[in-house]
């Protein structure tokens, strides 16, 4: 009987079993749950964004009328822009958590590799290098995103409730725009490969899905990575102006 204590507190470090959250956390099925769960949280925001941002076709005044809006959804019983700031704080913990899960999970896997077979080993897929690569740029983008239009601290405008001219003023500047398509293209390519991901690791993927389910991610990849190209696309030629 001494013995089995000792052996579980040597198992856990402590006297205590670890919570179901930490045990599901530290496992690898956990690990790729939480990013399947946060992917499609960021995914279903993605939809919405684009949605939204095709206002701007519909003028200056349409388009701010719509972000003006947005800082009223759940009043009165929320105060002013605090749906913004709950929307903001929940994307937030879903991008770190969404991160911090594939950096661990990238870990886990390069450890398990046996050393001896390191040099046989095929090189990492296509998809798993853009999935690494995409990740990065598309987290360097975020900060550049919120400086830009959410603080306005970085945007050549930086004019406060007056989005339409901010975001006219910013794809004004030609290596803004650059900066755009290549966060953009990677997020359509982040998209294509976490959407087949994800509904592997959340049980969708069988023989009779395989199909529907690539072309769906593909359709899907190329929507959103079109609906918000078109607005730069849109502002360097003079359709939005």
């Amino acid at each position: 009987m001494a013995l089995a204590t000792t052996r579980t507190r040597a198992t856990t470090g402590t006297g205590r079993r670890p919570s179901l959250l930490r045990a599901l956390w530290g496992s690898t099925v956990g690990k790729k749950t939480v990013m399947a769960g946060t992917g499609v949280i960021m995914l279903l925001f993605l939809v919405a964004h684009m949605l939204g941002n095709l206002k701007i076709f519909f003028g200056a005044e349409e388009f701010n009328g719509y972000a003006a809006w947005l800082r009223t959804i759940g009043e009165p019983a929320l105060h002013n822009s605090w749906y913004l700031y709950i929307q903001r704080t929940g994307l937030v913990v879903a991008v770190v958590l969404h991160g911090v899960a594939a950096y661990q999970l990238s870990k886990r896997d390069i450890k398990a590799r046996p050393a001896k077979y390191e040099h046989k080993r095929q090189r990492a897929s296509y998809a798993t290098r853009t999935m690494r690569w995409g990740g990065v740029i598309l987290g360097l983008y975020i900060v550049w995103h919120i400086l830009d239009l959410t603080t306005l601290t970085v945007n050549p405008l930086g004019k406060e409730h007056h989005p339409y001219e901010n975001i006219v003023a910013d794809f004004r500047i030609w290596w803004v725009n650059v900066v755009y398509i290549v966060a953009m293209l990677a997020l359509g390519l982040h998209i294509r490969h976490g959407f087949w991901s994800a509904a592997q690791t959340l049980g969708a993927v069988n023989k009779r899905r395989d199909r529907a389910l690539k072309i769906t991610a593909n359709v899907l990849a190329a929507s959103l990575t079109a609906g918000f190209l078109v607005v730069p696309v849109a502002v360097m030629t003079g359709l939005v102006d």
